[in-house]
Order: C-alpha cells, then sequence, then structure tokens
C-alpha cells in the first residue's frame, strides 16, 4: 500500500543551520498493516509523516501510495487519499461550525463542490449512527459547535472524521500526546477499533514505548533520521519495554535519555 525507496530530507541545506531529518529512509507497508513508529526526539518521526502527506518536498527517492507515484504531488491532492490526526486536538476541525457541518465537509473532502444542502437528511441519519460508534453521547449533540467539546471528544471526533472515506493511509502523529491518560486510552481504543473494523493501512507516531508495544502489528524504531529496527507479527507481540529501552541505548551509545518516553 506505500512504498518509500531511499528518500532524504535535509532542512536548510548549504547553511550553518543544516539539518539531515531522514537520510535514506526505505519503507514499504502492506495493505492492512497499523505500524507504530517510536524514536527520541529529533529522530524523524514527524518529519516523516509530513513528507508523506506532502508537507515537505522530498529531497531524494520515491513514495508510492497503492501503486500511484506521489512523490511530486502537492499536498491537496494527496488529502484525497490520506487521512491524518495530530497531536493537538484543535486541530482538524472547526471550533465554529457544528459536529454535523464538520462531519459534511470530511465527507466531500477531495470531491467537486456544488450548490446544495450542506447536511441533507440522509446524511444526518448515517452521522447519527457514525457518532454512537464513538459512545461519547455526541449522536444527541450534532448541532452543538465543535470548540465546546472537550480534548478528548474533539480528538475523538478528529479521528472520525479522518476515517470517514476509509483512506489508503491514515497517519496519526502522536494523537493522544495532549489527552490526560484516561481520554488518551479511550481514543487508543476507538482507534484500534477503527482501523481493525475498516481493515486501514495506518502509521502511528508515539513517544509511549507500552503503546507502540500493544497496538498494531509491526513496530518501527527511528534514531537521526534512519530505521534501525523494524520487528513484526509474534516478535513484536514478545517485546517488552525493557527490551525498547536496551535497544535506544545501543542507538545512542548508552547515552539514552529522553525524559517524555521514560514518563510514558
Amino acid at each position: 500500500m506505500l512504498k518509500i525507496s531511499h528518500v532524504g530530507k535535509t532542512f536548510n541545506a548549504g547553511t550553518v543551520n543544516e539539518k539531515k531529518a531522514l537520510t535514506n529512509i526505505s519503507l514499504h507497508l502492506e495493505p492492512g498493516d497499523f505500524v507504530t513508529i517510536i524514536g527520541g526526539n529529533g529522530a524523524g518521526k514527524s518529519t516523516l509523516m509530513n513528507l508523506i502527506a506532502g508537507v515537505y518536498p522530498i529531497d531524494c527517492g520515491t513514495i508510492f501510495l497503492d501503486g500511484v507515484n506521489i512523490s511530486r504531488q502537492p499536498e491537496y491532492k494527496r488529502a484525497a487519499l490520506m487521512g491524518r490526526v495530530f497531536q493537538d486536538p484543535m486541530m482538524g476541525t472547526a471550533a465554529n461550525m457544528q459536529i454535523e457541518e464538520n462531519m459534511a465537509l470530511a465527507c466531500r473532502r477531495g470531491r467537486r463542490r456544488g450548490l446544495g444542502w450542506g447536511v441533507t437528511k440522509e446524511e444526518r441519519e448515517r452521522y447519527h449512527e457514525e457518532l454512537k460508534r464513538l459512545g461519547l453521547g455526541l449522536e444527541d449533540r450534532m448541532t452543538s459547535k465543535v470548540g465546546l467539546l472537550s480534548g478528548g471528544q474533539r480528538q475523538a471526533l478528529t479521528l472520525l472524521m479522518a476515517t470517514m472515506q476509509e483512506p489508503k493511509l491514515l497517519l496519526l502523529d502522536e494523537h493522544t500526546a495532549a489527552l490526560d491518560p484516561k481520554t488518551a486510552r479511550k481514543v487508543l481504543e476507538l482507534t484500534q477499533e477503527i482501523v481493525d473494523g475498516s481493515h486501514l493501512t495506518a502509521m502511528m507516531v508515539t513517544h509511549n514505548m507500552k503503546d507502540a508495544i500493544s497496538i498494531g502489528n509491526r513496530l518501527i524504531m527511528m534514531s537521526e533520521g534512519r530505521v534501525i529496527y523494524d520487528v513484526r507479527g509474534g516478535e513484536k507481540k514478545r517485546l517488552r519495554v525493557a527490551d525498547l529501552l536496551e535497544k535506544f541505548e545501543e542507538a545512542s551509545d548508552g547515552e539514552f535519555a529522553n525524559d517524555r518516553m521514560l514518563l510514558s
């Protein structure tokens, strides 16, 4: 479903602020893969997401999605093929619009727009059923402004909106990091349920090593712009947090220290 070949990215090339973010990254995801990505600060995790989404142009290499070369496609064209949920619950929704209006926007993403009712009766019925899946009571508040929702409710809604059209690829960039532990657990459970239920191909960046191990069927560890560890299936299920810490220490020559990951 996703094939990344020899992709590199350097920011501020040729200046004193030059930073090699990704170096010769190659990655192949099969349809239905749910990959968790873990790594220290500056490892290149979010940069990889942004290159796939088209936020930044790649310096070299190719990116194919479902057999189509999207390496040079602009971000707005890729948006019709991908769903994305960000770390900040305030992103991905329009605060001053109603819940049902936000869902209508998500439902029409990538399609031609015309003159007509913003939300039809049939759509309203569909949105009601979709929202019931979240178990948050939002199906009874469809005309409420999204800005009135809590961070967890808003992130759950964003996740639902990102998957309504069953995208070719779902990108989750630390989408539970800003939530309290109980709410984060609920959003993670919803994530697993939606990805499995719709057989989506997904990539999830996280700093939480327990979540990286328990969620999905494959785990990738990054360090200094490279993939240093790639494990899947039964081998992934047998991993422990101590195993990941050991891998990080090896990658950093025994000087591993990342408070955010250790606290997670």
